[in-house]
């Protein structure tokens, strides 16, 4: 039942990770709460790696307890295949929200 409505977000809210045209890494943008979570991590796990092992989460305008766990999973993806990925320039609210549920070593490389 949760996956289910994990997979349910109105259109074009997927799109939350975006592949740079060189593939050397990702951007993350917009809202990344409860309510995509689920198409953005789904739409982000069909995307090769980035090569650099970065994404760039400045654009991120939105999160809550979802990004985290979404940016968990993306970093236990990149570890299952032996790289490092980090997030850079991860705004305030994900570095505060990382913090509270002691994990914000993810923001490391």
């Amino acid at each position: 039942m949760m996956a289910e409505l994990l997979r349910v977000a109105p259109r074009g809210h997927a799109d939350v990770f975006r592949r740079s045209d060189d593939g050397a890494g990702w951007t993350a943008a917009g809202e990344l709460t409860f309510a995509n979570a689920g198409p953005a991590l789904a739409a982000a796990q069909v995307l090769p790696l980035p090569a650099s092992g970065v994404i760039d989460c400045a654009g991120i305008t939105g999160a809550d307890s979802a990004a985290i766990a979404v940016l968990l999973a993306l970093k236990r993806r990149a570890a299952a295949r032996g790289t490092a990925l980090s997030f850079a320039r991860a705004p305030a609210l994900i570095a505060i929200l990382a913090e509270l549920y002691d994990v914000e070593g993810i923001l490391e490389a």
